[in-house]
């Protein structure tokens, strides 16, 4: 059951952001990068017979194109989807826990897709364990690295780094909880300090399918340059250590080709991006790209348009009764810029309320270039 075993290296993975990798935005990378933009079905109405689930939640089903799923030929390959409450899945009143459940959904063309949660109660950690595994998920992630003042009170995120043996427990539960899913951890190279040399062999003890290191400490946050030395460390610990764990490196990671560059400097078997992929769900098209001679894929003006009406309206259809409107607002940020007229579109896509308006803007917009 192990997915990270059938992984080729160097591997690229998607990272967990919060407001960002929800379900609409993960289908729209999949379709764009792994699938090239090809027919990979669509979310459907549950009603509908001719519409197949994916997962055990019975109010997420999608389509299947009339050829079926093809092979993908992009990346990345493996999903995140952004980090939930392990507390508040077992704890929440029904409303609550629909809310986050929701945040839970996922399609085939994900796949293989982690489940991230945080806790600081291993009893709730082997719960969310179990979920994962009764959802569907190929694997369950443990956030140790989340600087959140909310959640570090919680003793969960960053705040494990100072309780390593807290941090072995939830490893522990996890791995009860999910019948055999592989387990990782995304962390931090530290609290206030770097101590890989101390928090990694602790991990290690756990045997964690993957550890996914951000190089930077807690209180580092996002504010300094990060220190991909220290993935080097990490990697050399664990094969001190004669460990299978794989070691992924996470922090200002700019471009696949950027990936690939840090991967081989540190020798690290993988590396997950983040910020890069805003408005830009084309980004892991480009897994290749070393071997191609065309270079990376860059999307025309009006594919990117295109692809930011067709998340706005996937995002409202199956977001829309539980998520702010203003959510996707910051995807128009980075979606529309670097060509005549991005200011004043951007602009008034920010003043949007609806998928609809989102949709008559850009029309007008299209109307009105010539080359795009």
């Amino acid at each position: 059951m192990n997915f990270w075993k059938k992984l080729n290296k160097p591997i690229l993975a998607l990272a967990p952001m919060a407001d960002v990798t929800d379900p609409a935005f993960r289908f729209i990378i999949a379709k764009y990068s792994k699938y090239e933009g090809s027919d990979v079905g669509q979310y459907g109405n549950k009603n509908t017979n001719k519409y197949q689930k994916f997962t055990p939640h019975p109010h997420l089903e999608v389509k299947l194109p009339s050829g079926g799923l093809g092979i993908p030929t992009g990346g990345p390959d493996v999903m995140w989807t952004e980090f939930i409450s392990a507390d508040g899945l077992a704890l929440a009143p029904e409303k609550g826990r629909k809310k986050l459940l929701k945040d839970l959904e996922f399609t085939e063309i994900e796949r293989p897709i982690v489940a991230q949660f945080f806790t600081s109660k291993p009893k709730m950690m082997e719960k969310a364990g179990r979920l994962a595994y009764e959802l569907g998920f190929d694997g369950v992630d443990i956030n140790m690295g989340c600087p959140d003042k909310s959640i570090e009170k919680q003793g969960s995120g960053a705040a494990l780094i100072k309780n390593p043996a807290l941090a072995r427990e939830l490893i522990s539960a996890a791995k009860s909880g999910a019948k055999g899913l592989p387990v990782s951890v995304k962390t931090r190279i530290g609290y206030g300090k770097n101590e890989m040399e101390e928090w990694i062999p602790e991990l290690i003890k756990e045997n964690p399918a993957a550890i996914i290191v951000h190089a930077r400490t807690r209180k580092e946050m996002s504010k300094t340059p990060a220190r991909w030395e220290s993935i080097k460390t990490a990697v050399r610990i664990r094969n001190e250590l004669k460990s299978e764990t794989l070691i992924l490196g996470n922090g200002d990671v700019l471009s696949i080709e950027d990936a690939y560059s840090k991967i081989k400097d540190s020798g690290c078997d993988g590396a997950m991006l983040g910020r890069a992929i805003f408005g830009n769900p084309f980004l892991f098209r480009n897994k290749n790209v070393l071997s191609k001679i065309e270079g990376p894929y860059i999307p025309t003006v009006k594919e990117k348009l295109s692809v930011l009406v067709e998340h706005t309206t996937l995002f409202e259809k199956i977001l829309g009764d539980i998520k702010n409107f203003s959510v996707m607002k910051k995807h128009y940020k980075a979606y529309v810029s670097g060509f005549e007229g991005a200011v004043g579109l951007r602009a008034k896509l920010m003043e949007t309320n609806s998928a609809g308006e989102v949709k008559k803007i850009v029309e007008e917009y299209l109307q009105t270039v010539d080359n795009y």
